[in-house]
């Protein structure tokens, strides 16, 4: 029995030893996600799917395992980016497929929209609205290839608001009258009153839902509300936020203006998503209550949804953008703690120009500022989620013991933030400890 035993001690190390990964990076200098200059020449050690080890010495490889040696060349190694504000379902088909066809072919755009986003960098998104939660198990359990996914579900929105997909000959809907299929397919949920908010949003939660995201203003893109309008009355904008944070989560609200974004703070809202219409008041509040701001560099260019000249989007979206460098400059001078993301709808061109809406925020800040938020400081929002986070392990930087989620650099994008806006540049692409693209590699001799 004893020897027994021993045997069966040493199958299983041997057996632990030939199933480990490892994946070696010699002779990178290394963006750890926070400082503002590259270190100099370092060697990299990731064991399954954590950094294991980072030195300038030379690593010994282990025998006893897989071993991937990528020779990076004086390259820059650097986190995984993170898009704080994505629509996977929603970024690539047109509004009209969205509301007209079959939703296995929507599925089937969204895996391939998923792989798109992880082979442009992105390792992690925030999804702020649709149906995303048999997309990213499939993704987790390896079936189809895309980024880390914090689902938000539908999103949800009073009757009227942003999220309401309906058109006036759907309404008035009765008590007992069936949902609009947006609805029923997890594209929006209307709730109007404490009660169907509160339904709506534990609906959510029972999905999967890491955070909870309601419409709290007019939107550009929905065509019966006002930009300037606020929505959902401050009571039920409370009830959405006990709803979450019983189940140790946070609310996400859709709001441009002063008065929206006051009433959510008031509500106890943690993120304000878009912004770009907010005063130095509100902007102050925001500071004062340790309010996250996850805005998008909307600007009047070539990353604009083409709405038709003359229509109310239009005028709308004019009005939005022409904000955004106000918004910018009041952030970084009360100090808000600021995400990034995309926010692409509707058009599979403006989803390919995720890394371009990224080297644009150098309008802004700098290089290493720009790159610092969207890994550091997106994965700090990422990390709100508390135990709703669908993945434990600290994101967003290299370091020592955090998940490995790498992308290898031809080049610095330190000096040349512009590296980034094309995939091109990005030689090796690893999620989870796993590589899924890598233009270097070498078998361990």
């Amino acid at each position: 029995m004893f020897r027994t035993a021993i045997l069966a001690a040493l199958v299983a190390v041997f057996s632990e030893g030939a199933l480990a990964q490892v994946t070696v990076f010699e002779n990178v200098r290394v963006f750890d996600g926070t400082s503002s200059e590259l270190s100099g020449p370092m060697n990299v050690l990731v064991r399954d799917n954590v950094i294991e080890r980072i030195t300038p010495d030379p690593i010994q490889t282990d025998r006893s395992a897989t071993t991937t040696l990528i020779d990076g060349d004086g390259r820059t190694l650097m986190p995984g980016l993170i898009d704080a504000h994505a629509h996977i379902v929603l970024a690539t088909i047109p509004i009209a497929t969205m509301m007209t066809a079959d939703p296995n072919y929507i599925a089937l755009i969204s895996g391939q929209a998923a792989e798109g986003i992880l082979m442009r960098g992105f390792t992690s998104v925030r999804d702020l609205a649709g149906p995303t939660f048999g997309l990213k198990r499939a993704i987790d359990e390896g079936i189809t290839v895309g980024p880390r996914i914090w689902p938000s579900g539908a999103m949800i929105s009073q009757t009227s608001g942003h999220g309401d997909y309906r058109t006036v000959h759907d309404i008035p809907r009765g008590d007992g009258d069936a949902l609009h299929f947006t609805e029923r397919l997890g594209f929006a949920a209307v709730a109007d009153g404490r009660d169907e908010v509160l339904r709506r949003v534990r609906e959510q939660l029972m999905q999967g839902a890491s955070q909870i995201k309601l419409a709290a203003g007019g939107g550009v893109a929905s065509n019966y509300d006002p930009l300037d309008v606020s929505q959902f009355t401050e009571d039920e904008l409370r009830a959405a936020v006990e709803a979450a944070e019983a189940w140790g989560t946070y609310v996400t609200v859709h709001a441009y203006t002063p008065d929206a974004v006051q009433t959510a703070i008031r509500a106890g809202v943690k993120v304000i998503d878009h912004g770009q219409l907010l005063d130095e008041d509100t902007v102050q509040i925001m500071a004062d209550e340790d309010i996250w701001w996850s805005m998008q560099p909307f600007l009047d260019d070539a990353d604009s949804v083409p709405f038709p000249e003359g229509s109310a989007n239009r005028a709308k979206q004019l009005e939005m953008t022409n904000g955004t460098d106000t918004a910018y400059e009041l952030a970084k001078r009360h100090g808000v703690k600021l995400a990034w993301g995309t926010d692409t709808l509707f058009d599979p061109q403006l989803a390919t120009r995720q890394g371009a809406q990224l080297a644009k925020m150098v309008r802004w800040f700098e290089p290493a500022e720009v790159l610092r938020m969207a890994t550091h400081d997106n994965a700090q929002l990422l990390a709100l989620s508390g135990k709703r986070s669908p993945y434990q392990g600290e994101l967003g930087v290299v370091k020592e013991g955090a998940l490995a989620d790498l992308l290898l650099v031809d080049g610095d994008p330190l000096a040349d933030i512009d590296l980034i806006a094309d995939k091109d540049n990005l030689v090796v692409i690893m999620k989870d400890g796993q590589i899924y693209k890598n233009r270097l590699a070498r078998p361990d001799p």
